[in-house]
């Protein structure tokens, strides 16, 4: 007797290696729509749990597993996201979705499985992330299977459980706050010299410089979850965030601050003795930093690690 994990009489599954080759679509899925690497796989592994509970003719009867994949992942998601609410609710501090590093910089071993290696686009940027927090679960599921993965509104409508009229107007909402909340995207090379600016005149210590870098009304904000330190309120105001940065790099002796790739755009990655202790991702508007974000929490920074 055989189990649905275990091909009969040790020959191999022909169907396993096209259903694994369906992980890292998943898993690009699931972080897009939960915001954290950590949840995308559990969601993942649940996705493949329910596959593996089915029997071999159950499987068998199902015209396209990655559909099917793709739909048990969202709905997983879909209720996920909802529980997420009530977990963030009484997380310690702000909440800010996990970074991500880029995928050569990717520690491989045991802190990340290749396949579970997120493609970097415009959808992961940290503001992006950001705002899709602010959705309804609805909203952001309708909005990323649409918008993002390019799933028409009839599949997005089974999936979610509302009308093909419902789902585009869910989409629509999600497009709007996005649109209201995001600045015109300054040019990488832009962004990536105003980072290092940043970083030189943190490290020097100039207060001026950094002032001159940031917009009048910037604002800093960090999670650390309860498990590093972290301011539990975001830092408002360009003057308040440059001194709470010159306190910060006086403050810890043999910090190393490096430029590195975060959610695929210019940030920085804050380290004590080779082991990664800060992610920083940031935004830029008007040629001015508007957003940083401090990631401090250590189960975010899993595939930063290299200690």
């Amino acid at each position: 007797m055989t189990t649905p994990s275990q091909p009969e009489h040790g020959r191999p599954d022909p169907g396993l290696s096209a259903i694994m080759s369906e992980r890292r679509q998943l898993i690009n899925l699931a972080y897009r729509l939960l915001g954290s690497l950590a949840d995308a796989e559990d969601a993942v592994q649940e996705t493949y749990a329910r596959w593996y509970a089915m029997s071999r003719q159950q499987q068998e009867a199902i015209e396209s597993p990655g559909a099917w994949l793709t739909t048990v992942a969202s709905r997983v998601c879909l209720n996920l996201l909802g529980s997420a609410r009530v977990r963030r609710e009484k997380y310690v501090g702000e909440w800010v979705p996990e970074p991500l590093p880029e995928p050569t910089e990717w520690i491989s071993g045991k802190t990340a499985d290749p396949a579970d290696r997120v493609t970097l686009d415009e959808s992961v940027n940290m503001a992006f992330l950001v705002v899709l927090e602010s959705m309804t679960p609805a909203e952001r599921v309708a909005f990323i299977l649409h918008d993002v993965f390019r799933y028409p509104f009839a599949e997005v409508a089974d999936i979610v459980g509302r009308t093909p009229a419902a789902c585009r107007q869910l989409a629509s909402s999600a497009r709007r706050r996005i649109r209201e909340s995001q600045p015109s995207a300054a040019p990488a090379a832009r962004q990536a010299d105003l980072v290092k600016d940043f970083k030189q005149a943190w490290e020097a210590k100039d207060i001026e410089a950094l002032l001159a870098l940031l917009d009048p009304e910037a604002s800093a904000i960090g999670d650390g979850g309860g498990r590093a330190s972290a301011l539990l309120h975001p830092v408002e105001g360009a003057e308040q965030v440059a001194r709470f940065f010159m306190e910060r790099v006086g403050g810890v002796p043999g910090l190393t601050i490096l430029e590195r790739t975060v959610n695929g755009q210019p940030g920085l990655v804050a380290q004590m003795d080779g082991v990664t202790v800060s992610v920083y991702a940031f935004e830029v508007a008007d040629d001015r930093i508007k957003h940083i974000w401090a990631i401090r929490n250590p189960d975010k920074l899993r595939p930063w690690m290299t200690g």
